[in-house]
């Protein structure tokens, strides 16, 4: 049996998984979970992830639900280049970890947050968008990208090291969030990050693009949805 790999490209760590997936050639049956029609809550789902999150993926059997999980079992059972999770190396390896445990309450919380106040959160309850709440996310989103600057990316082409490595993966993808509900703008503003997300894109395209055509797609339309909430 094929490897299946559930997902939903509204989803930061979904695209992760999937744009990864098609930029190392990896041989995958995609499984789209549409989240919007709550089909992560359906009994069929619940067999492959309990927990009604996505991605997750079915490899022969062996079902796994955590996206950074995920990637290290890809790059370990397929042998893929050692630039995208260092095993030879234990410091290389380090900065990856420190990104990745970092990451969690950082870029990937405060992005998804301000996301789901100004888009998310308004739509499931028909009430108006918590402008004090998107506020405060960003001014902490702020402060976290002063903090990619300063030290993840200053005196580093990628976030932890010189090489493109899984940490710039998710990284892009979570920062992506703001870009469909048009605060991009947050990390554009420093020229470092910028680059940065520059750098990345150019190295994964045109796998990036296909997996954040949803977010185009959100964005080109922010506007019209925001005005009627």
């Amino acid at each position: 049996m094929p490897l299946r790999v559930y997902y939903d490209l509204m989803s930061q760590p979904s695209r992760a998984v999937y744009m990864f997936l098609r930029l190392n050639n990896v041989p995958f049956e995609a499984k789209p979970v549409a989240l919007r029609k709550g089909e992560h809550f359906g009994e069929e789902y619940k067999k492959i992830n309990p927990f009604s999150l996505v991605p997750a993926i079915d490899d022969d059997g062996f079902k796994l639900t955590e996206s950074i999980g995920i990637l290290k079992y890809l790059i370990g059972k397929y042998d893929l280049h050692e630039h995208w999770y260092p095993r030879q190396n234990l410091e290389k390896q380090a900065r990856v970890e420190e990104f990745l445990h970092w990451q969690h309450l950082n870029t990937r919380f405060l992005c998804a947050s301000l996301f789901q106040n100004l888009l998310i959160i308004p739509r499931a309850t028909g009430k108006p968008i918590d402008l004090a709440a998107a506020e405060k996310f960003r001014k902490k989103v702020s402060t976290m990208v002063t903090q990619l600057e300063g030290y993840f990316l200053n005196d580093r082409k990628y976030l932890a090291g010189d090489e493109i490595s899984i940490a710039d993966i998710f990284g892009a993808c979570e920062l992506m969030q703001l870009f469909a509900c048009q605060e991009h703008r947050l990390f554009e503003s420093s020229p470092t990050v910028k680059a940065w997300m520059e750098r990345v894109k150019k190295d994964t395209n045109p796998h990036f693009d296909e997996a954040h055509k949803m977010i185009y797609r959100t964005n080109s339309i922010y506007n019209e949805i925001a005005a009627k909430l």
